[in-house]
């Protein structure tokens, strides 16, 4: 797991890199063996940094340098690159491995086909090669997934919400078109040379995220970067450059160029990041937000003059994080946006009381609509909007447990009504009490732990995750003498509010409630 500081090296001094580079070959290139680290006074330090970027290229290189030399034999170069250097360097690089090339893409397929275990050329109008290497490293078959990206520049046509790709024949090229310069790094290979014309380690040194040109022009390229900006501070806990964030504002409103889908990966990759709050955060700050999830600043209503509710904004944040803490199996995206969605319906319905209380009647409704529209906008699956959305108009139905008993109707019910989500409701419902009275927060605790007792108690009883009537259809249509159609329908409800009731019937006793419903019918 990275730490919340890693230390990194740094080339030769960031001014140097930033302003007169050197070393051996061309500016910007040394190899990688000799970059010092940027606190000369830390030599433990130094040698941790370096032993780490070494040691995480070295476990790549059957897979990196074999690719290399088929590159070479070919007549080309080719180069670890951008978020994997930047990895490699923070001791996190995975097995998805991004490279680049001055080979074009009908080159890059002519190589890798014989080499990879699979092969596919959905981003290949964009330059790129994926493919998949399965490989013997650290003693054991593991499974690379490798991107292979010509040198490239982007550029935005004002009136597309395409990029524009045109190729070029140099890695500085391709280098300065990328987002930030700790992503604008590179490793030649087989030989190892460290690539680094922007200063990118020096920035990775101080937490910082810079773009390579100016911001204003990285960001009329590819308006994206905005949000990438965000996310890479919450993936990664770094701060956004002053210069940055202050085109970030000033650029904001160019993000609605960018298709739905690019802006809902990017965001996704944010909620699901160690930092989410943070990036969101700088969304909110920047006026980004207003243009990809306008609800999320909506949420920060202005105070009454007795201060009594919440900053709604706050409390969903902190919300967001309480979950994130209750996950058992890594990041859940549908967790997640549920918290960060579940009370967007609270501007719409705050009412100031004749009390001077503040309320948000039926906020969890209004809530539920509001997120099923952003999340169609933003083109998310149908399921994940279902789920999110029933999450968001569920979430209130525990308050009032703990004020008076909840019959075993009431609570099969409940579990009926959640059905598969009832896991992540349990958790949402926890995260949503961010109240600092200790007292408070204790009894809506043990209350909940006491509804989640008598679920576990009634499951165990009656399987509730499969609720249904105590006859089915064909036994219904036996009973009633009828053929398939509305009635059945209405006498399988009947049932199943009556086992909801109940709880579970002997048949005799569900035959004879269904002849006496029946009978009430034909009346």
């Amino acid at each position: 797991m990275m730490s919340a500081r890693p230390e990194v090296s740094a080339v030769r001094g960031a001014d140097e890199a930033r302003g007169n580079p050197g070393g051996p070959g061309r500016p910007g290139h040394v190899p990688f063996s000799v970059v010092p680290n940027a606190n000369e006074d830390n030599p433990r330090a130094l040698s941790q940094a370096q032993d780490r970027a070494v040691s995480e290229l070295l476990r790549v290189s059957p897979v990196a340098d074999d690719l290399a030399r088929r590159f070479q034999e070919a007549g080309f170069s080719l180069a670890l690159v951008g978020g994997s250097v930047r990895d490699a360097l923070l001791g996190r690089l995975g097995n998805d491995l991004d490279f680049t090339t001055d080979a074009r893409p009908e080159d890059v397929l002519k190589i890798v086909r014989p080499w990879a275990d699979a092969v596919w050329e959905v981003g290949i109008a964009f330059g790129t090669v994926g493919c998949q290497k399965d490989a013997h490293v650290d003693g054991a078959e593991q499974r690379f997934q490798v991107e292979v990206t010509t040198y490239r520049s982007e550029a935005y046509d004002r009136t597309s919400r395409k990029p524009e790709v045109s190729y070029g024949d140099s890695i500085e090229q391709d280098l300065v078109r990328r987002d930030f310069t700790v992503n604008a790094m590179a490793v030649a290979l087989p030989e190892k040379t460290f690539i680094d014309p922007h200063g990118g380690l020096g920035d990775l040194a101080e937490r910082v995220l810079r773009t390579p040109g100016t911001p204003e022009e990285s960001f009329s390229d590819d308006p994206l970067r905005m949000m990438r900006a965000a996310r890479f501070a919450a993936q990664l806990d770094f701060e956004v450059a002053p210069e940055v964030v202050a085109a970030m504002k000033a650029m904001a409103e160019r993000i609605e160029i960018v298709s739905a889908e690019r802006v809902r990966d990017e965001l996704n990759k944010l909620i699901l990041s160690a930092y989410p709050a943070k990036g969101l955060a700088l969304l909110v700050d920047t006026g980004l937000a207003d243009h990809v999830l306008p609800e999320l600043p909506a949420l920060r209503l202005e105070r009454d003059e007795h201060h009594r509710h919440k900053d709604v904004y706050d409390h969903t944040l902190i919300v967001l994080e309480q979950a994130m803490a209750l996950e058992t199996e890594g990041p859940d995206l549908t967790l997640r946006l549920a918290a960060l969605l579940h009370d967007i319906g609270k501007p719409k319905t705050r009412r100031f009381e004749s009390d001077g209380r503040v309320s948000f009647h039926h906020h969890e409704v209004v809530g539920a609509k509001m997120t099923k529209k952003r999340m169609t906008a933003l083109k998310y699956s149908n399921e994940l909007i279902k789920d999110v959305s029933r999450l968001v108009e569920l979430h209130l139905r525990f308050h009032g447990y703990g004020e008076g008993e909840w019959t075993d109707s009431a609570v099969r019910r409940y579990v009926r009504d959640a059905g598969p989500l009832l896991t992540r409701l349990h958790k949402l419902t926890r995260s949503d009490c961010t109240t600092r009275n200790k007292r408070k927060a204790n009894t809506l605790s043990r209350a909940y732990d006491g509804l989640e007792e008598r679920i576990a108690r009634l499951q165990e009883q009656e399987e509730l995750d499969s609720i249904r009537p105590d006859l089915d259809g064909n036994e219904i249509m036996e009973v009633l003498s009828v053929r398939p159609g509305p009635a059945v329908g209405q006498a399988y409800k009947f049932l199943l509010e009556l086992r909801l009731e109940n709880g579970p019937m002997e048949r005799d006793a569900a035959v004879a409630a269904l002849k006496e419903w029946w009978a009430a019918q034909e009346q």
